[in-house]
């Protein structure tokens, strides 16, 4: 099981980047110890501090010319990390 989906790259945590803070898109289940050794396994930095939050999904209702459609948005797990002092995590090396 994959624990990091992908990373969040918003103009808000694109803002935080430059004080060693990056966002990431988890796994729902993921602890954050688990979470902490995935970054630090995958891109070679030292984690000092991970805050996490769950979003619940939501109902979304779309008028189209034939029908009423509804459903849901995907739940997530986002999780925020701070990495040690002068350490970069750098998303775009392989572009």
């Amino acid at each position: 099981m994959d624990i990091l989906k992908k990373p969040l790259i918003t103009e808000k945590i694109s803002a935080m980047n430059e004080r060693g803070v990056y966002g990431f898109i988890v796994e729902k289940t993921a602890k954050k110890p688990e979470i902490k050794k995935a970054v630090e396994k995958m891109f070679g930095v030292k984690v000092v501090g991970i805050r996490t939050m769950r979003y619940a999904a939501k109902h979304k209702t779309r008028y189209t010319k034939s029908k009423i459609v509804s459903g849901y948005t995907n739940a997530f797990k986002k999780a925020i990390v701070q990495v040690a002092d002068g350490e970069v995590i750098d998303f775009y090396g392989e572009v």
